[in-house]
């Protein structure tokens, strides 16, 4: 059994759900977790963040439902709206990171979301990047080669969108349980460790009476 966790680094209610996620990983060490970048800005939608007029207001819901904060530079950084969010660029950081670490993945997710939402640094800037390995112990150049390579991190990036579509992710974040050919939804959008413990279980019950029944 494996989780799937699919993101978007832009999205305000995927950094709510960090404080979940990490309580989930620590609680089952064992069990991997596959994370996957969406993507909610891109194209059309890669544009200023003043025409997402919704932004401050579900940032301050996301804020009172989940107790993080959204720290004094992402403030000052998107405070005269021009700040464009694209989440191509951003994918394309997480699959550098990813691929510098994967068994870190989860811990590097939420170390990019915290990057722009506390720390105010733009997901297009390469060495928002650099520093995040940086400050995880991983190699920077390597990060940022990654990065300079002129189709690998684009490829991996929309290889992430399209298998977010495959696996009916349509809204983030979402967390999902797998095994073998058998998925479900642990939680979209929002939920607490316990309910996802709950639900997990659940799942694991459903294998163990299929392996039961021989199915």
């Amino acid at each position: 059994m494996n989780l799937v966790y699919v993101f978007d680094a832009y999205c305000g209610w995927s950094y709510g759900f960090a404080p979940t996620l990490a309580e989930v990983t620590l609680r089952h060490p064992g069990l991997p977790v596959e994370v996957v970048s969406g993507g909610l800005f891109t194209g059309a939608r890669a544009a200023p963040i003043r025409e997402f007029g919704y932004v401050q207001g579900a940032n301050t819901k996301i804020g009172e439902l989940t107790g993080v904060e959204f720290g004094a530079g992402y403030e000052r950084l998107i405070a005269d709206g021009s700040f464009v969010m694209d989440s191509l660029d951003a994918a394309r950081g997480m699959a550098a990171l990813r691929q510098a670490a994967p068994d870190r993945a989860v811990e590097l997710a939420i170390a990019v979301q915290a990057a722009f939402y506390q720390d105010g640094l733009s997901l297009s800037d390469p060495g928002t990047f650099t520093r995040i390995a940086a400050a995880a112990g991983l190699d920077p150049l390597e990060v940022g080669a990654a990065l300079a390579a002129p189709a690998a991190p684009p490829l991996v990036a929309e290889a992430d969108f399209r298998r977010a579509a495959a696996l009916g992710a349509n809204a983030y974040p979402t967390l999902l349980a797998q095994d073998g050919d058998r998925t479900t939804v642990l939680a979209v959008g929002h939920a607490g460790p316990d309910k996802i413990d709950t639900l997990l279980e659940q799942f694991a019950a459903g294998r163990t009476r299929s392996t039961a029944s021989g199915r």
